[in-house]
């Protein structure tokens, strides 16, 4: 690609809610354009609606190839899908069609990076009843971004600030999750984390791995999954010379993690890694997917219904998720910003 800048696909999300509001409010922050050039990936009507009320003056740009956008423009550049119209749209309501139109943008931009005319991506959030109607088959985003880059194993990564978690398992019920707490997963989710880290700039990385019980089972008193499955998978990280620890108390992991003694902590369910990165930065924090052959990162809130179109958003975490992206990819190519 002939500009130093990376190309960042940004996908509107499900139009009802506030995909489309955060996405365009990123640009209302003026270092994101000066480090990368973004192209936005939706419905002109839509984007003409929010821009209008956000970014007054500035004209949409439809380009069909992200390859000819230039830095110097002064509009903001989309591919057009043209498959809704925001007149139609019933703000703050589950419907088929944005459910639809969501999925449709998805596919867009994961083609797009694919082919090489896209460094990566981010999304604006789904609503998961609406895009269930729309035909998505499975269980979330992530599931649906394995499937469509063809691959069978992904990891969820969120990162707020210098906190991050990774999960074994994201959208299942916490009794199937619990019976996903098995070595072999725990170490494969270990290499993951150390794949993320690495594209992060983290090069040797310190990973702890929570325990799952009160006091992480304390010797077998609460449980003994960490001593049949998470202390062998830690053992076994470590003899392949990773910097791994535990399994630590998920009482004080996350603590011990905010004061600088590791970078990344493997969480066993969904909520353990969850509530206390959200605590700590609820509108700041970034769903990265760790294991696709593109970048791809998330705002980390949903579509907040309750008040779409109401211009009162937060778009930190879209902020977030834009500057994370950028930084992934000048990682991955060599460039500097």
């Amino acid at each position: 690609m002939e500009s130093r800048k990376p190309r960042i696909g940004i996908t509107l999300g499900d139009v009802a809610g506030i995909g489309p509001e955060v996405s365009v409010k990123v640009l209302a922050s003026p270092h994101v354009e000066q480090q990368c050039l973004p192209i936005f990936i939706g419905e002109r009507s839509v984007l003409e609606h929010y821009v209008g009320r956000v970014l007054p003056g500035r004209p949409v740009q439809v380009i069909d190839d992200p390859e000819t956008a230039s830095e110097d423009a002064t509009g903001l550049y989309l591919v057009d899908l043209k498959n809704l119209a925001f007149a139609d749209v019933r703000l703050g309501e589950i419907q088929k069609e944005c459910g639809k139109a969501a999925l449709d943008f998805i596919r867009a931009g994961v083609e797009l990076c694919l082919a090489k005319k896209l460094d990566a991506m981010v999304t604006a959030p789904i609503h998961k009843e609406a895009a269930q109607l729309g035909g998505l088959s499975a269980p979330g985003h992530t599931e649906f971004l394995a499937e469509l880059c063809g691959v069978q194993e992904v990891r969820m990564l969120l990162v707020v600030n210098h906190l991050r978690a990774m999960h074994i398992t994201t959208h299942l019920s916490l009794k199937a999750a619990l019976a996903c707490v098995k070595k072999e997963r725990i170490l494969e989710t270990i290499h993951f984390a150390t794949t993320a880290l690495e594209q992060l700039g983290i090069e040797k990385g310190r990973i702890a791995v929570a325990g799952l019980n009160p006091h992480a089972g304390e010797n077998g008193m609460f449980g003994d999954e960490e001593i049949r499955e998470v202390a062998p998978a830690v053992e076994a990280a470590r003899r392949e010379g990773l910097a791994v620890w535990g399994p630590i108390a998920p009482d004080t992991v996350f603590h011990r993690m905010n004061q600088g003694e590791f970078d990344l902590v493997v969480a066993l369910y969904h909520d353990q890694g969850h509530i206390p990165l959200k605590l700590i930065g609820f509108d700041s924090g970034v769903n990265v997917t760790i294991g696709l052959p593109i970048i791809r990162t998330s705002a980390d809130h949903g579509t907040a219904f309750d008040i779409a179109g109401k211009l009162v958003a937060n778009p930190d975490s879209m902020i977030k998720a834009v500057d994370l992206a950028c930084s992934m990819s000048r990682a991955r190519s060599g460039r500097t910003a």
